[in-house]
């Protein structure tokens, strides 16, 4: 009985080394990875009152009516001003043109203090809105015509309801597009600014988009539009005309998805919740 009791202790006393040395080992490995898996993130932020690195010129819609809804359209809030907040952190000065200049008005949907509540949750637009330099920008902007581009580093297209009623169609800004983009500048384009890129070509009678991977607001995004208001909103689709159309390659990710695109230095966002990315591209090509 003496030894039995001998033995089963010497093996309750292995067992309990074979324990802890595998509790050991287990939080060895723990420590290893803890210790291997230190991640350090650094992104530069434009400190206040620091000289600009550079000027980025913004366009968007002047008013309009539709002529699907009748609604007074203009530009899409987010579409500017989270690209606004980027280019600012990054440390670029942003111009604000307009196809027509003076004032130019969001689109109704895209305020957050619009009474349908749509983009409510849209805090970055509401927080520009409450800054008299912003309101005093969007009341007083210059017409596109007027602008010279040798004054800036990138232009950036303004997407909203406005644009496919006055962008499409309009050679002033192909042309004022297309120079930036031969003189190999950052070019950006988002949601249904990029209709533009439907017909704007390059001065050797080119379509910019030929041989390239580009975005825009997706047939997909269109029909849960229509089917939200109950009628056909916009009068074409921007994915079914890109499709139309040789030699360039349209591509959309899933619905309102944060989804951009940089081809060279052609940069398109899908839809509203795009323009960050799409910013961030042009950044990352004014830095690199």
């Amino acid at each position: 009985m003496r030894q039995f009791r001998i033995l089963c202790l010497a093996i309750m006393v292995i067992m309990t080394a074979n324990s802890q040395a595998q509790d050991s080992k287990i939080t060895n490995s723990k420590k290893s990875k803890e210790m291997n898996s230190i991640t350090e993130r650094m992104q530069y932020v434009h400190a206040h009152g620091m000289p600009f690195k550079g000027k980025i010129l913004m366009v968007a819609s002047s008013p309009a009516t539709s002529k699907q809804t009748g609604w007074p359209i203009g530009f899409w809030a987010a579409e500017l001003t989270h690209p606004l907040h980027v280019f600012q952190e990054a440390g670029y000065e942003v111009e604000l043109a307009s196809t027509e200049g003076g004032k130019i008005e969001m689109d109704g949907y895209s305020n957050p203090t619009d009474a349908s509540g749509y983009s409510a949750h849209d805090i970055i637009s509401l927080g520009y809105m409450q800054q008299q330099w912003f309101n005093d920008m969007l009341a007083n902007t210059k017409k596109m015509t007027e602008v010279n581009p040798d004054d800036y580093d990138a232009i950036f297209l303004v997407g909203g309801q406005g644009p496919m009623y006055t962008f499409r169609g309009n050679h002033d800004l192909e042309r004022l597009f297309a120079t930036f983009y031969e003189a190999g500048k950052p070019s950006a384009a988002v949601c249904h600014s990029t209709t533009l890129l439907l017909e704007a070509k390059k001065s050797n009678g080119d379509l910019i988009v030929n041989g390239k991977n580009w975005t825009g607001f997706a047939d997909a995004e269109e029909e849960y539009a229509d089917q939200a208001v109950g009628q056909k909103i916009q009068p074409y689709r921007i994915e079914a005309e890109a499709r139309k159309l040789g030699g360039t390659t349209f591509k959309v990710a899933a619905p309102f998805a944060s989804y951009a695109i940089a081809d060279g230095n052609l940069i398109t966002g899908q839809q509203q919740n795009s323009g960050a990315a799409a910013a961030q591209l042009v950044v990352e090509q004014l830095t690199n």
